[in-house]
């Protein structure tokens, strides 16, 4: 069966870009353009991971994290960051708030998939 992932992402190229390089990784791919719509998504769909951008309007990537983590019923979803934002500390900042790792963008077309797999792996290790 094919994995779900939900792909937060307010840049419709982006959106559009990542969704293209999940899919062909077999993987089946909805979207959300911000954490609120993430939120009520996550819930609906149960994915079995999201990749969020961090910097989005209205509720930014952190907070959303913070949320989808300490809701019982979404906690153990894994969710992996993308910023194109790299400073030093961003990733440690990230795992703080939750998220189970972090991708600089732009991502490259070449490795995002492999990446993302082994997120989905490492929760079937540990699931």
């Amino acid at each position: 069966m094919k994995a779900k992932i939900l792909l937060v992402e307010d840049n419709e190229n982006n959106r559009y870009l990542t969704k293209f390089l999940l899919e062909r990784e077999g993987l089946r791919v909805d979207t959300a353009q911000n954490g609120f719509q993430a939120i009520e998504k996550a819930h609906a769909e149960k994915p079995d991971l999201i990749i969020m951008d961090i910097q989005m309007p209205e509720m930014d990537g952190y907070e959303t994290a913070r949320r989808l983590k300490n809701d019982p019923e979404l906690s153990q979803i894994p969710v992996v960051g993308v910023s194109s934002y790299a400073m030093p500390g961003d990733r440690d900042k990230a795992i703080r708030a939750g998220f189970a790792g972090y991708i600089e963008k732009p991502v490259n077309p070449e490795t995002f998939g492999r990446e993302i797999m082994s997120f989905l792996n490492n929760r079937r290790e540990t699931s």
